[in-house]
């Protein structure tokens, strides 16, 4: 099983680092993994829609509508990071922490959520985490552009590969209308 700590010691590798035993540890490289740790998990299940941190929500209507451009306006649940996903042919939006959209009740989407424990990220995730953040600690703890750099390159060649494996971990997703595509015909 995984754990924080884990995926900093693999970032903290890559950069030539000691290891930590514990977040709280009082040296450097410990307090900068605690100060960066969140912020990079974050940044990073924004960048691709990692099949291990998804999930699934059917959000009811709120009761008052948007000042203009939408009937309807959608809460979002509090551990949603990014929507990839709405079920509906209507066009919608994200404003802050509500989606906008003419779709009824409910509004059935699917985004990526903001997964705390480290045991349900996939073996990619993982990587790709000790990567970004190797890439976030390389100047403050190495004073080296060219271990930013190699991490930087590092972090970019997982994501390429995540997307080649979650692609082909679910069937092709089927194209709809439009009313651009339905005019061509």
């Amino acid at each position: 099983m995984v754990s924080t700590v884990d995926i900093c010691n693999r970032g903290l590798q890559k950069l030539g680092e000691r290891k930590i035993t514990s977040l709280d540890d009082d040296v450097k490289a410990a307090r900068e993994c605690k100060r960066a740790f969140d912020l990079v998990r974050d940044a990073v299940f924004r960048d691709h829609p990692w099949n291990s941190v998804m999930a699934r929500a059917s959000l009811p209507k709120l009761s008052d509508a948007p000042a203009w451009g939408f009937a309807n306006q959608f809460q979002l649940p509090v551990d949603c990071l990014r929507v990839v996903e709405a079920d509906t042919t209507d066009d919608w939006q994200v404003e802050g922490r509500r989606v906008l959209s003419d779709a009824g009740a409910p509004l059935n989407i699917l985004y990526v959520r903001q997964e705390t424990d480290p045991a349900q990220y996939d073996l990619l995730l993982v990587e790709a985490l000790a990567a970004r953040l190797a890439a976030e600690l390389a100047e403050v703890l190495t004073q080296s552009n060219t271990k930013k750099e190699m991490a930087e390159r590092q972090y970019l060649d997982l994501l390429a590969r995540a997307r080649r494996a979650d692609a082909q971990e679910g069937s092709a997703r089927r194209l709809t209308g439009s009313s651009w595509l339905d005019a061509r015909n």
